[in-house]
């Protein structure tokens, strides 16, 4: 009787040649080889079955396919080596590179100098090659709609396609390579509904490509959109990581920029106004008292421009008072500080199912546009009204200032060095708001902003896309 434990050799050939990547037998490294175990146990089972003395206990035929798995669980085992580097690796670019390489290991044999193997991602609606092996530099230039021939049919149906003369399918013909090739198997890379690209491989040979060979491909294409995914989301982390230290540095030299043109330059004016102060009451004191008096002023100025900056650097008034307690005070500052009439509009109550960083992020944006419309629409009234429509929470900030024409501001905005139109939709974006501006010439400006209070609500109004 002839029996086989995979799961006994699998662990010794693992235990033996790779101690470092399975320590204690690490259960997640153990499940990225459940695709390429299962194809190699899958193997066995078939070719046992066709053997004509499958049911005989033969020594000759007992040491014959035990050398025969052994060759095999050493191809497995360097797979999974490769496989636990692919998916251990978090650059973007390594990544496409390392998926290729697998590929290549695995296909590895007679004729596989000859192979052709291609990674191409989507990228706005066309799919890019973005890693190849055996193909000229010309071909790797070359983009494919992925909607005819053997790569639409794969990424249709989700499933590996074979095709015959690849240098005559409809979107393959454009890669000129693939001419010379006589079979191709188009592999689609998906995750869950959403289709990032394909893995294709070609060859001059009609036979190289059989259905085990296949069936590992697919096997390594589930693992290397695994890496892709993490690799992206890594590279996403790290792109919002210096988004954040850029928006912190910018803060940090817009408040050195208000400091130097308000506090500091009023501290300088009345040290020399306290000088000239102490000189006139040796000479003439009556004088010496109303330049006191300028003195005061110019200090009590000063103390509401601090405490302004204070208020908008850390409105505590929020942890208070709420999001309304806070443009309430917003709207008092603006008309005590620079006799700006701004007028809040919103029922009591109507943030209170905010959590306290969202409502801190909202009155911002408001602060951001009011401040915006003050300094630059010369307006006499701003409105800010807040309205509740179902799950979703809707700003407006209005004014009756000059205005402007939106399309032209946007068009050569990186040039202007202001950056208060950035600051209005990356804020929005923290909340997962969708941000508006409707403004002409002459006519006012009106920033509309619709926020969602929960994730479902979220999720309906960026597939919708519009501001209500």
């Amino acid at each position: 009787m002839y029996q086989i434990e995979w799961g006994h050799l699998l662990l010794k050939a693992l235990s033996i040649t790779a101690p470092k990547i399975v320590s204690a037998l690490d259960p997640a490294f153990l499940l990225l080889a459940l695709p390429p175990v299962a194809w190699l146990s899958d193997r066995s089972r078939r070719d046992k079955n066709k053997s004509p003395n499958s049911g005989q206990n033969h020594g000759g035929d007992k040491t014959n396919r035990v050398a025969s798995l052994e060759r095999e669980i050493e191809k497995l085992r360097s797979l999974l080596v490769m496989t636990a580097n692919l998916n251990a690796t978090l650059n973007y670019e390594r990544v496409l590179e390392m998926t290729l390489d697998l590929a290549n290991s695995a296909l590895e044999g007679e004729g596989a100098t000859k192979l052709v193997s291609v990674l191409m991602l989507f990228e706005d609606e066309e799919l890019f090659i973005t890693s190849a092996r055996g193909l000229s530099a010309a071909d790797l230039r070359v983009t494919l709609p992925g909607e005819r021939g053997v790569v639409g049919e794969a990424l249709a149906s989700v499933q590996s396609q074979l095709c015959v003369n690849p240098g005559q399918d409809v979107e393959l013909k454009r890669i000129i390579t693939l001419h010379n090739c006589r079979v191709a198997v188009c592999i689609p890379l998906v995750v869950g509904l959403d289709l990032y690209g394909a893995l294709l491989f070609a060859h001059p040979d009609e036979g190289y490509f059989n259905p085990e060979q296949v069936e590992l491909l697919d096997a390594i294409a589930q693992q290397a959109m695994v890496a892709l995914q993490n690799a992206r989301l890594y590279s996403d982390l790290e792109q919002e990581k210096e988004r954040i230290a850029e928006i912190q540095e910018n803060t940090r030299n817009k408040l050195a920029r208000d400091l130097h043109d308000g506090p500091t330059q009023s501290i300088g004016a009345i040290a020399m106004r306290v000088n000239f102060a102490r000189r006139l009451l040796q000479r003439e004191p009556t004088q010496a008292a109303e330049e006191l008096f300028k003195i005061e002023e110019l200090a009590r100025r000063t103390t509401k421009e601090i405490r302004q900056m204070l208020f908008t650097l850390r409105p505590l008034v929020l942890e208070s008072e709420g999001l309304l307690g806070a443009l309430e005070q917003l709207s008092e500052k603006m008309m005590e500080n620079h006799s700006q009439n701004v007028v809040v509009e919103a029922k009591n109550g109507i943030v209170d199912d905010l959590e306290v960083g969202k409502q801190g992020v909202i009155f911002f944006i408001v602060e951001e546009a009011v401040n915006n419309a003050r300094k630059h629409a010369n307006a006499k009234h701003i409105w800010i009204r807040l309205k509740r429509r179902g799950d979703n929470l809707h700003l407006e900030i209005e004014d009756d200032g000059v205005g402007f024409n939106v399309e032209q501001v946007q068009a050569n905005y990186e040039k202007r060095g202001s950056l208060g139109m950035v600051n209005l939709y990356e804020r929005a974006e923290l909340v997962n708001g969708i941000l508006k501006i409707n403004s002409q010439p002459g006519r006012g400006t009106r920033i509309l902003v619709t926020i969602p209070a929960t994730i479902e609500a979220a999720e309906k109004l960026h597939q919708a896309g519009y501001v209500a």
